[in-house]
């Protein structure tokens, strides 16, 4: 008896075409777009490299390498990923693996390396793993993800198998949505999908943390503003605790949406609806090199919120709002 598939609905296919191959490859690219399931894929692929009697191309999960990796202590399993979160893979991390791949298979079967994300091997790491991912010593199999494919060296992807791993459709993803949360009803589960850039597995990290809840309270907010019945100072305060990162992505995707309705005048191309009225009122009337500016300020502070550049959020979100309100002149 194998083990239950752990894998997304929409990954049968990709399964089909890793699994189903008469001969295992030394090394695969799996790309796509983040929240795509691609790690989940991997992991699973690694547990079916590694089983000693995979049962109809799935790992058996009863054999000891199975348990062995059930168990995150299987030793022919290895991981090469940066030392932190957002960190490079360096140099010296390639070098620590490939001497342990040259060393004999402690299980007698495979060995197995996820390299995660692919595209954080520095230029001189990723030349370091090139002639293993070549010529691997012995049964080695090289199991690559990436969610920036274009980062990626040409030598690198020239060496693998390339498998790209799409989102879903939105149909399937929103089926998916309301079998995990039948609370949820389609309208809902398009707004999340929206905010999530049609990731469904990102939609329900969104849901998780309120966000829904958030996203009313901010376009109330910016109305409020623009009445004038709230301040910059006043929101600054109530918005401090809200990820920042999340409230940056809404403010340049909403310049954006301005700007492209400033040329086009195409009220398809508003966005969501619970800020497309707003939108079509005040791109109109915001001057366009203001608005320009604007949206120059909000990529610049967006990449140091994603950097983690230590700043005072209520400042920060003031600084916004202010620029944000004055977009329509009085």
């Amino acid at each position: 008896m194998h083990v239950s598939s752990p894998l997304y609905p929409w990954q049968d296919s990709l399964w089909q075409s890793l699994a189903g191959r008469t001969q295992q490859a030394h090394a695969y690219l799996l790309h796509g777009p983040a929240g795509s399931g691609k790690r989940k894929l991997a992991e699973y692929f690694a547990a079916f490299l590694l089983c000693k009697a995979p049962v109809k191309q799935h790992p058996c999960g009863q054999c000891s390498a199975c348990k062995l990796y059930a168990a995150n202590t299987h030793p022919d399993l290895m991981r090469l990923e940066p030392e932190d979160e957002g960190k490079g893979i360096l140099i010296a991390n390639v070098r620590d693996l490939v001497a342990k791949i040259l060393q004999t298979s402690q299980q007698g079967g495979r060995k197995v390396v996820i390299v995660e994300p692919a595209e954080a091997m520095t230029t001189g790491s990723a030349n370091a793993l090139l002639k293993s991912l070549e010529e691997p010593a012995g049964s080695t199999v090289f199991i690559l993800i990436s969610h920036q494919f274009s980062f990626l060296l040409p030598t690198i992807k020239s060496r693998c198998v390339l498998q790209v791993c799409p989102l879903p459709a939105a149909p399937a993803s929103i089926d998916w949505l309301r079998q995990q949360h039948p609370e949820l009803n389609v309208e809902q589960c398009q707004t999340l999908l929206a905010l999530a850039s049609g990731s469904a597995l990102n939609a329900q990290k969104l849901l998780s943390a309120d966000v829904l809840l958030i996203r009313e309270q901010v376009v109330n907010g910016v109305k409020q503003l623009f009445k004038q019945h709230s301040s910059p100072s006043e929101l600054a305060v109530a918005w401090a605790k809200m990820p920042q990162d999340l409230l940056f992505d809404w403010f340049c995707q909403w310049a954006q949406l301005m700007l492209r309705y400033k040329v086009t005048e195409d009220e398809s191309a508003l966005g969501l609806a619970d800020m497309a009225v707003v939108l079509k009122h005040v791109a109109p009337r915001a001057p366009l090199a203001l608005l320009l500016q604007t949206q120059d300020w909000l990529l610049e502070h967006r990449q140091k919120v994603l950097r983690r550049v230590p700043l005072r959020a209520d400042l920060l979100l003031e600084a916004l709002l202010v620029r944000w309100q004055a977009l329509l002149p009085r």
